[in-house]
């Protein structure tokens, strides 16, 4: 009887041991996390794919080594506080890029605070260091059904207009925007037919190459989003919309001291401007702070609309820009005369030429009514200056 007690005592004390083994997320360990993965988590070789079940990164810096792709089924959850840092990768070593993407039916669960945000960043700390972050969903896109992301090669789109790629607070991205060449490039969150049911707030994109925010079709909300360019490496678009998406915008507070281009470029499809869904997000309390006189481009535009988009936009502060509202085509200057395409309560600080319009053959059209004045609009809760809720957990501000 005592053996048999001593053996089954025995039995639960390793059974315990084994368990307790494989909760843990430290470096040595070689279970697989309990809540159904097979994924092996290694913090110095975080890379591959997550097949199954939910990986969680607990605390402390993980090494981004390769692709991390969350697929169908699996969920990726990253505690606050937690770091991630892509290790250095040339140019063109296209095959072993550095990013994170979640698949159609992947969930993320970005849990930061105001106090110990989420980052993601690169051990080279220069803009284009590593890809970024991609979303794919099945929101509506109007490229087709379905399309390939092009940073990804993952699928994207469908019907479900209130789809749920999961939860993204708190998060600051930096020095993202790999580009594979001129025409292919990571932007630093990167929404791919992303639906209304995904939770995206708290979001910095800092010192990227390419576009800050990119929405590619999809019905996706995003509040608190910050995007700050101060180096001279030239980025692209502090926002940038396509694909038809129509979801909505709060709170948006973009500013770059570089030669980059535009605060917002606005499309909806350059193939077929009347492809549907049409873009038509409705965007409010924007702050966009561009280069000024000093900016020698000829893409100092704080909002270019174009290609058919739609939108409307309240409570809006444009400073240091050449134009303020660039809108071309004749679908974007019918949307213009039909009230569907509007700002208002704009203030212009700083800004040269408050509206310029050209249509499909490229003849200049009027488009001044696109815009009604507000001197008091306070844009992203402080005018130019650092909005409030930013506080804590942004940078460069």
């Amino acid at each position: 009887m005592k053996k048999t007690i001593s053996k089954i005592l025995g039995i639960a004390f390793l059974s315990g041991l084994i368990f307790t083994t494989s909760c843990s997320n430290n470096d040595d360990n070689p279970f697989p996390d309990p809540d159904g993965t097979s994924f092996i988590l290694d913090r110095n070789n975080l890379t591959g794919e997550i097949k199954d079940g939910e990986v969680i990164l607990e605390s402390g810096t993980y090494k981004l080594t390769g692709k991390l792709i969350v697929n169908a089924g699996a969920k990726l959850t990253i505690k606050e506080g937690v770091k991630i840092e892509a290790t250095s990768v040339s140019n063109d070593d296209f095959a072993s890029v550095r990013y994170i993407a979640v698949a159609q039916n992947g969930k993320i669960d970005v849990q930061g605070t105001a106090t110990k945000p989420v980052v993601m960043t690169a051990t080279t700390q220069a803009p284009g260091a590593w890809g970024g972050l991609v979303v794919c969903g099945n929101a509506p896109i109007n490229k087709g059904t379905t399309a390939s992301a092009e940073v990804s090669d993952l699928t994207y789109g469908g019907g479900d207009s209130a789809d749920n790629s999961g939860s993204i607070k708190y998060l600051r991205i930096e020095y993202s925007g790999f580009a594979y060449n001129s025409e292919k490039e990571f932007n630093g969150l990167s929404l791919f037919g992303v639906g209304s049911g995904t939770t995206i707030e708290y979001v910095q994109i800092h010192e990227g190459s390419d576009d800050g925010f990119e929405f590619f079709g999809g019905t996706a909300n995003a509040k608190y989003l910050v995007v700050t360019n101060f180096t001279d490496q030239v980025g692209d678009d502090l926002f940038d919309w396509t694909e038809g998406w129509s979801g909505t915008g709060e709170n948006w507070y973009g500013i770059r001291t570089n030669a980059g281009n535009r605060g917002i470029e606005a499309d909806n499809n350059s193939n077929n401007h009347l492809a549907t869904p049409i873009s038509n997000p409705t965007i409010k309390n924007l702050t966009l702070i561009g280069l000024g006189a000093a900016d020698t481009s000829s893409e100092s535009q704080a909002i270019k609309l174009r290609v058919g988009t739609k939108a409307k936009f309240d409570n809006l502060v444009l400073s240091n820009w050449k134009t303020g509202f660039d809108i071309q085509h004749d679908e974007s200057i019918g949307y213009v005369t039909a009230g569907s395409l509007v700002a208002t309560n704009v203030k212009f600080d700083k800004v040269t030429t408050l509206s310029v319009g050209k249509n499909t053959a490229g003849a200049a059209v009027d488009v001044s009514s696109v815009y009604s004045i507000n001197e008091n609009a306070t844009g992203a809760g402080n005018g130019t200056a650092k909005p409030t809720w930013a506080n804590g957990w942004t940078v460069g501000l």
